[in-house]
């Protein structure tokens, strides 16, 4: 295997290291750890035919549905994460398509953690592929911030044969900007008298809570680029982002306090799927309804967690789409539950005017599981027994094991 390709850096950044590298990252020292093309980059580890290669993984290209991520000789293409795989299909007939292996990016994930803790417990897992680290309390251990972001990916190279770009600065913010500036396997540094000018020229659209609405009314007032809001003042903004304005102002200027969190609660957990064909047929609606509704209360249940409220999502053959949610009178994990007030709101939508495309249900508020309910509903308990009985079989037997009847 090739070794660590050489730290890389635009001209308004330095990669360094020793006294200089930590005067620029006095307060704090904030690493953002980034997987190349993670997925792609794992099969093509794991098949050294695919290695140079244009590998996509995610739906066939004859089939509905998105490319979850592409190698980067997939991109000199065009093709891009969640592009629709047909669409990738036209771009590049020629290319290698991967159906996702779920089971191995998760392990793979759990590995790289594993590299990070062994630099900081201050790790907190953003997605599969990605995290931020604070290294502050460990600088006298492996040296300065970037010392470590260098040895963070000699390691994960030579342990997992895999790349990852690491930004460097003394907050979140930078630390993720600096990340997406130099891949793949790059290392990149935003110094503190730095800050402002690195930031300048990007779109407004780079800053967190920012997306295409946001982005879109602060364009149409003059406001393009991140420097455009470095010189604002928040008051003028309110009318367009309202109680954001402080803190989109304080981002432009690279001040960002959050801590790197290393118990980041579960915010909700869902299930979707997107159709073949557009289809108004209601009852395989319901059926597909009710798989989420099993998946999503198994995941509950498997996190000893419970739902307050639920969304149904529905994507119309137009791509427009709606959210139904509900609020339960007791946290659930029960697929039931989860189910019969969806499905009430899924009647209700008349499905026969419309086709639909996408049908999805997310769990929301998530905290532990009450005992409260099986006071009041005796029958919560055996359910709630046999759930995990099933939930037992399946994960034994595979989770086609046991099926309702009628599927």
């Amino acid at each position: 295997m090739r070794p660590p390709r050489r730290t890389r850096a635009p001209q308004c950044c330095e990669a360094r290291s020793g006294e200089a590298g930590e005067r620029v990252l006095a307060v704090r020292g904030i690493l953002h750890v980034d997987m190349d093309a993670f997925f792609a980059s794992i099969e093509q580890r794991d098949h050294p035919e695919y290695r140079g290669k244009p590998v996509m993984v995610g739906a066939p290209p004859d089939r509905r549905g998105i490319i979850a991520t592409c190698s980067y000789e997939a991109r000199k293409f065009g093709i891009h994460s969640a592009m629709p795989s047909r669409t990738a299909g036209r771009l590049c007939p020629h290319g290698i398509y991967l159906p996702p292996d779920g089971k191995k990016y998760a392990a793979e994930s759990r590995e790289i953690l594993a590299i990070l803790r062994k630099f900081t417990p201050e790790v907190e897992p953003v997605s599969i592929d990605e995290a931020f680290l604070d290294v502050t309390a460990s600088r006298s251990v492996f040296g300065d911030a970037v010392e470590i972001a260098r040895k963070i990916k000699a390691r994960i190279f030579h342990e997992r044969g895999l790349t990852a770009s690491v930004g460097v600065a003394s907050n979140k913010f930078l630390a993720k900007i600096a990340s997406d500036l130099n891949k793949p396997d790059g290392l990149t540094v935003i110094a503190e008298e730095d800050k402002e000018a690195v930031l300048a020229p990007l779109s407004v659209g780079r800053l967190w809570g920012v997306g295409r609405v946001t982005r879109d009314a602060l364009e149409k007032h003059g406001y393009r680029t991140i420097g455009d809001l470095q010189k604002a003042d928040p008051q003028h903004l309110r009318p367009l982002v309202g109680s954001r304005a402080q803190h989109l102002v304080d981002l432009a200027r690279g001040k960002d306090a959050r801590p790197v969190e290393t118990a980041v609660e579960t915010k909700s957990i869902g299930s979707e799927h997107t159709f073949e064909t557009d289809t108004d047929d209601l009852l395989l609606l319901k059926r597909t309804l009710w798989g989420h509704a099993e998946k999503v209360a198994r995941e509950l249940r498997k996190q000893n967690l419970a739902a307050r409220s639920a969304t149904l999502k529905l994507r119309y053959a137009d791509f427009a789409t709606i959210t139904r949610q509900t609020t339960f009178a007791q946290p659930t994990q029960d697929e039931t539950a989860l189910y019969e007030p969806l499905e009430r709101r899924l009647a209700d939508e008349k499905i026969g005017r419309r086709k639909i495309r996408l049908i999805g249900l997310t769990a929301r508020a998530l905290e532990p599981p009450s005992i409260q309910l099986d006071l009041f509903d005796p029958s919560a308990e055996k359910r709630r027994r046999l759930a995990q009985a099933v939930d037992d079989l399946r994960a034994k037997l595979g989770s086609r094991a046991i099926r309702r009847l009628g599927d």
